[in-house]
């Protein structure tokens, strides 16, 4: 038992040095007497019932998997490293092909008890650091994936676009004299 404190006190206080970070977080505290940690686990607590609620769970669990994930691909984009930029392109991949599967299979998957919660923590599955899940997903079957067909999906890509260039070579051409025999009526 003292074991699991000493791990909660420890965990307690790496979420207090993060959420210190924070300005606004900081002030709130001095303000309402509350430690930054027990903030930030209600509002987490608070989130999580309403997903485990499905109040809102679709909407949540979108939001928890773009929001943090757009902002860090921002700072990955500003910051002259180049690590981070590997980091969440994967992410974005990867998110995109689930969201991608969650579409054609929505109809099933809403009947899941539970769903939102599960793709929430999947979501963080995803992005947290210590588990970094899309690497894996990329790595053991995305980018296996993508490479063994990378030549078809390329031809295919050169071939529609050269057709829709064609074609719009075509609409202009044919805006073109519906234009000019319009103008010689006047």
């Amino acid at each position: 038992m003292e074991n699991v404190k000493e791990r909660l006190l420890y965990f307690n206080a790496q979420a207090d040095k993060e959420l210190s970070k924070y300005p606004v977080i900081c002030d709130l505290e001095k303000k309402t007497n509350v430690p930054k940690t027990y903030m930030a686990a209600g509002v987490v607590t608070f989130v999580f019932t309403l997903i485990f609620f499905n109040v809102w769970g679709e909407l949540l669990s979108d939001v928890i998997g773009w929001l943090y994930p757009a902002y860090a691909s921002f700072k990955a984009i500003e910051s002259p490293e180049k690590t981070d930029d590997v980091q969440w392109l994967t992410y974005w991949t990867v998110y995109g092909f689930i969201n991608m599967i969650e579409f054609f299979s929505d109809v099933i998957l809403y009947w899941v008890p539970f769903y939102f919660l599960f793709k929430t923590v999947f979501f963080l599955w995803l992005f947290l650091p210590p588990f970094r899940g899309a690497q894996m997903i990329y790595t053991k079957f995305l980018g296996p994936t993508l490479r063994a067909y990378e030549g078809g999906i390329d031809k295919n890509l050169k071939n529609l676009k050269d057709k829709i260039e064609d074609a719009t070579k075509e609409a202009v051409k044919n805006i073109s004299e519906v234009t000019n025999k319009s103008e010689h009526v006047e």
